[in-house]
């Protein structure tokens, strides 16, 4: 006998996104949890007075697009850890502001598939030289981009913002 209906095949479960995992555990948000981050904006000046251009990389694991960053460095002062992370991701130098231009705040998958809400603090970088070598070349894509443009590739809501009203200091 034929059976009418098409067999069911399971389907494999889809993996719950960030925020799912994170609302499974609200108290996470809650209890002074947030991990801190340094970023690099990266940016370079247009040839007669044309405006900047706004580097952005992809991450390693997913390949959305973002800013140089990562975690603190033991004796390491913030500023000097977003100026390493835009070596070692971009091969990008420059000129460093101490003070952060910014911050913004996004959720985190650890590689033991942990979810926790990190803060970044932007510090802007006026790229002088680039590396033809750098530690992870090939591991990620680079593009110089217009402001607006950087901001429309992220996925931060205020990183998205930072990157468009951002004006060199």
């Amino acid at each position: 006998m034929k059976s009418t209906k098409k067999d069911k095949v399971p389907r494999p479960r889809k993996p719950k996104t960030l925020l799912q995992q994170l609302a499974a555990k609200p108290e996470k948000l809650f209890s002074g949890a947030f991990r801190q981050q340094y970023a690099a904006l990266c940016f370079r000046f247009l040839p007669e007075d044309a405006g900047i251009e706004i580097l952005v990389v992809t991450s390693r694991d997913s390949g959305r697009w973002i800013i140089p960053k990562g975690w603190p460095m033991k004796g390491r002062k913030p500023y000097e850890a977003a100026a390493i992370e835009a070596v070692q991701e971009a091969g990008v130098s420059g000129k460093i502001r101490k003070k952060p231009v910014g911050s913004y705040t996004y959720l985190k998958l650890l590689d033991d598939g942990d979810v926790v809400p990190c803060i970044v603090d932007v510090f802007q970088i006026e790229v002088t030289e680039t590396a033809g070598k750098f530690k992870e070349k090939g591991e990620r894509i680079l593009a110089w981009v217009s402001p607006d443009e950087a901001a429309r590739r992220v996925r931060e809501i205020e990183l998205k913002s930072l990157l468009v009203e951002f004006v060199p200091r």
